[in-house]
C-alpha cells in the first residue's frame, strides 16, 4: 500500500487523508508478464473495482479513494485507455454514466507508513495468494 499521483514530496497518511498531498492511495503490482498480462490486470481490476465513483470506493470517501490506473510505460497507458474507452462507453449505453478512473503516469510511488501494511492481515483476515475468501468491512 502506498501513495501516488501527488504534489507533495513527502505525503503521510494524515497529509494523504486530508486531501492536502493531492494523493490517492495505491497498491503498486510486480508482475511477471510470462505468467500474467498487464490486461490480465485490467480485466480483474475493472472485475472487482466501481470505476464509476468519483473520489470514493464503497464507505470510503475522499480524493485519496479516487479510481486511477496509474501506467508505467506507454504500453501500459495504451492498454488501459483502449480498455476505459470501450468500458466507459458501455456503461453509457446500459447505466448512463461514464467511468470516473483516471489514467496517470506513475510518477513516484511512496509506500505508506508500515502501520499501514497488510491491512486484511492485521483484520484477521486470509490475504494469501490465491485465497478467495471474501473481505470483510471494519467500522
Amino acid at each position: 500500500m502506498g501513495y501516488t499521483a501527488g504534489h507533495d514530496p513527502t505525503p503521510t497518511y494524515e497529509k494523504v487523508c486530508s486531501g492536502a498531498s493531492g494523493h490517492t492511495e495505491a497498491v503498486q503490482l510486480t508482475f511477471d508478464s510470462r505468467v500474467v498480462t498487464f490486461e490480465d490486470l485490467l480485466v480483474v481490476f475493472w472485475d472487482i473495482h466501481d470505476g464509476t465513483q468519483l473520489n470514493r470506493q464503497g464507505g470510503d470517501v475522499g480524493t485519496q479513494y479516487r479510481s486511477g490506473i496509474y501506467w508505467h510505460d506507454m504500453e501500459q497507458r495504451d492498454q488501459a485507455e483502449r480498455m476505459h474507452k470501450t468500458i466507459s462507453s458501455q456503461l453509457m449505453e446500459t447505466i448512463g454514466m461514464p467511468l470516473a478512473t483516471e489514467i496517470v503516469k506513475c510518477e513516484t510511488f511512496f509506500n505508506a507508513e508500515e502501520q499501514h501494511q497488510k491491512y486484511l492481515e492485521r483484520g484477521g483476515q486470509d490475504a494469501k495468494k490465491m485465497c478467495s475468501n471474501p473481505i470483510r468491512c471494519y467500522g
